[in-house]
């Protein structure tokens, strides 16, 4: 534990909690290392170098975010502040190389995700939205002209991306998407809407999808203060409360041709980003899971109930036993998933398996942490219950788990379940 983490448990993140039932202070407990969670030893198997980052990030997230994260959550409020502390990490961009981005390997960016969810879902998925799929938006389907242009200042931070595929009547079925992109001399014009788009309210880019005079699908990058593009906040969530989702109104927005992605020309193009970025999100619900358990371990030894811990009862026991086999498993897993990716043998229904079981088994670990903490597990100041109503978003963004099983069950089976059948068919 580092000199600021012993500070934070001597004199509580937030302050002292009142006393407990039997006369003790309890205190928000400060999060444990990494040896808490790595039963299987994998942080050996990580170069001197992955390491050295996996704990300047993890450092970071307790130092900077996880002291004042809780009451921008509870306001609704996006923390800007932070935003050139986390340029400071020099991550943007995760795997893009080039043009001022790491160029991590798969398995550096999964355990830097994994550290940035570990302290915060909303701040892990701003990173997420601006360098999974933003950034590598541009990265994979801009020209070099293009990727030139954009992305120096998105790694620095200085610049803020969004991405605009989701629409109101279009979530699941998003290849159906109804925006359109009509050329217009040296512009097209885009018209539609879109929908649960995160960063929109303050993005400097928004890569929008639309549906071009050929029928197929493109990519746009509509900048901000472009006339006619109107981003209004999503407000009332309950998961994810610090990121600015926005519904967006798109009405005759004009777009220059040189902002269109090149090398953008059908959907499947964009499910390139997708994939990328659902194995981004497959490392936030490892995260999301390690926070719940490190915090329910670490309660349950100081928290005394019939004068005894917690942590020596068989029930405690039983439960954190099988939550670190839940994440040992994830781990294991994701870790293999991530060697497939730089190896470049892998496919999205191994992507989609892995996304699929991490929030299954995320909200369960955070649901099963809610319940070790008792009444302080409903309270912001240990975390758990920010991390359980975030997960919920977890589960759904980039596709709910019931999709990526039937993504899976498709490719096992050879069979498409995605469209239900009508009686008329059946016969």
């Amino acid at each position: 534990m580092s000199a600021t983490q012993g500070t934070a448990a001597s004199e509580g993140i937030l302050g002292a909690v009142g006393p407990a039932g039997n006369g003790q202070v309890v205190q928000p407990p400060v999060l444990g290392g990494p040896e808490e969670t790595d039963y299987y030893l994998l942080g050996e198997l990580l170069t001197d170098e992955q390491q050295q980052l996996r704990h300047k990030v993890r450092e970071f997230m307790d130092r900077e975010i996880i002291p004042v994260i809780n009451p921008y959550w509870e306001r609704a409020e996006f923390p800007h502040a932070l935003v050139p502390k986390l340029a400071e990490l020099g991550i943007a961009g995760f795997q893009i190389p080039g043009y001022g981005c790491p160029g991590m390997s798969n398995v550096t960016a999964g355990i830097v995700i994994m550290e940035l969810a570990r302290g915060d879902l909303s701040m892990s998925t701003f990173m997420g939205v601006h360098s999974a799929l933003a950034m590598t938006s541009v990265a994979l389907l801009g020209s070099e002209e293009q990727k030139q242009r954009f992305l120096p200042a998105m790694a620095r931070m200085e610049k803020i991306g969004a991405f605009g595929l989701t629409e109101p009547a279009h979530g699941t079925d998003v290849v159906k998407l109804q925006t359109t992109a009509r050329r217009d001399g040296d512009s097209y014009v885009l018209n539609g809407y879109k929908r649960w788009i995160g960063n929109a309210t303050f993005a400097d880019y928004v890569i929008t999808w639309a549906r071009g005079d050929d029928g197929h699908v493109g990519g746009y990058v509509v900048e901000k203060g472009t006339p006619g593009f109107d981003p209004q906040v999503t407000t009332g969530k309950t998961a994810l409360r610090c990121v600015q989702n926005a519904q967006i109104s798109l009405k005759d927005v004009r777009v220059p041709a040189e902002n269109k992605l090149e090398n953008c020309h059908t959907f499947r193009d964009t499910e390139k980003v997708l994939l990328a970025s659902r194995y981004c999100v497959a490392w936030e619900s490892i995260g999301a899971a390690i926070a719940g358990y490190e915090t329910a371990l670490a309660y349950a030894k100081e928290r005394k109930q019939f004068g005894m811990p917690l942590a020596a009862f068989q029930l405690i026991q039983n439960r954190l036993a099988r939550m670190l086999a839940d994440i040992t498993s994830m781990v294991c897993m994701q870790f293999r998933l991530a060697q497939m990716m730089d190896e470049g043998k892998y496919s999205m229904p191994q992507v989609a398996l892995a996304k699929m079981h991490y929030t299954e088994r995320a909200r369960a670990i955070l649901s099963d942490a809610r319940d070790m903490l008792g009444g302080n597990g409903i309270i912001l100041d240990y975390h758990v219950a920010r991390h359980l109503c975030d997960i919920e978003a977890i589960d759904t963004y980039e596709g709910t788990d019931s999709v990526q099983a039937l993504i899976v069950g498709r490719d096992i089976t050879g069979y498409n379940a995605f469209v239900p059948v009508t009686p008329s068919q059946s016969h």
